[in-house]
């Protein structure tokens, strides 16, 4: 279907350290603001923070991975975000169109306490920062330093019903402000808003992150801002970005890219370098920055954590 295989790297295509640091820079847009008051008491007193300025959080080392990050530069540059187009430098082109303030989330659904959030207000939850490893489903993959929340913390906010099993999660819809959700694009491949959806269990364990920033800085609009999903163990295409919906529901959600391609993208997505997408092998990736492909891991390498919840189903059919 539409996503493309990630082409290797040649040495020619290196970024020159000075006009990393130069290009950093200029994509941090505003780091000087400070964000220190972000974490007190008062919602309303919540700066207003922007794509690129400071965000303090503390280390989770447990939830971890030791290994060194993918540099700043390819992590802003290097994308799939296909509300801005289908390369993967168009979302670093295009997404200065996002107009990440004001904004909101509602989350609604099978909950005793649906409430609508101010992004401000998300910004006030307890931040922490955690390594992950993102995979994506063209076999490449990148070590970010996300910043967030558990997303079992807001969904207990909002007190989940006895029928609620299922998770869904939805993308702004704007092609005024997303050139890529316009019919020129995409045409009928691809429906919007974009849908994404985990079972509850898995929205409920530790490592799903609700995620506002990477790299000690607020999130840049290229990569999801202003509030995204990051679901370390699946596929990238799993973790919603740009989101403004969240609704629990007692059937699983329809997803965006089971509509458009169910043979290749099924509900689960888990990372399973024995499960094959139709087009290529998922049995090796490559990490960006690097030349040799490495052997994939199942689960991206955190099945001693997550694999009890897949304990008798079937990853094969149930992809």
């Amino acid at each position: 279907m539409l996503i493309r295989r990630a082409p290797m790297f040649r040495s020619s295509e290196i970024t020159d350290e000075k006009l990393y640091l130069d290009r950093r820079r200029f994509l941090a847009g505003g780091a000087a603001l400070a964000v220190g008051a972000a974490f007190g008491t008062d919602a309303e007193a919540a700066p207003k923070v922007t794509p690129g300025a400071p965000l303090k959080a503390a280390r989770n080392d447990k939830l971890s991975v030791n290994e060194p990050h993918t540099k700043f530069e390819d992590a802003a540059t290097y994308n799939n975000f296909y509300e801005f187009g289908l390369d993967k430098d168009d979302p670093v082109k295009h997404a200065h169109t996002l107009k990440t303030r004001p904004w909101t989330v509602k989350v609604e659904g099978l909950v005793h306490k649906p409430k609508t959030y101010d992004i401000e207000e998300l910004l006030r939850f307890p931040l922490e920062e955690r390594v992950y490893s993102l995979r994506c489903v063209e076999a490449w993959s990148m070590i970010i330093p996300w910043i967030g929340f558990p997303l079992s913390a807001l969904l207990k906010q909002v007190e989940p019903t006895g029928a609620a099993k299922f998770v869904e999660f939805v993308t702004l819809h704007d092609p005024q402000q997303m050139p890529g959700q316009k019919p020129s694009i995409f045409g009928a491949a691809l429906a919007w808003p974009y849908v994404e959806g985990l079972r509850l269990d898995e929205a409920m364990h530790p490592l799903t992150l609700m995620t506002v920033g990477m790299y000690g800085s607020v999130l840049p609009n290229q990569n999801g801002a202003p509030f995204r999903l990051v679901v370390p163990w699946k596929y990238g295409f799993k973790s919603g970005k740009s989101l403004v919906r969240i609704r629990l529901t007692s059937e699983q959600p329809k997803t965006s890219w089971e509509r458009a391609a169910p043979s290749e993208y099924g509900f689960y997505s888990n990372v399973n370098p024995d499960k094959s997408h139709p087009r290529w092998s998922q049995a090796t990736e490559r990490r960006i920055g690097e030349f040799r492909r490495r052997k994939t891991l199942m689960f991206n390498g955190y099945a001693d954590q997550v694999g009890s919840l897949y304990t008798g189903l079937d990853l094969q059919k149930f992809y």
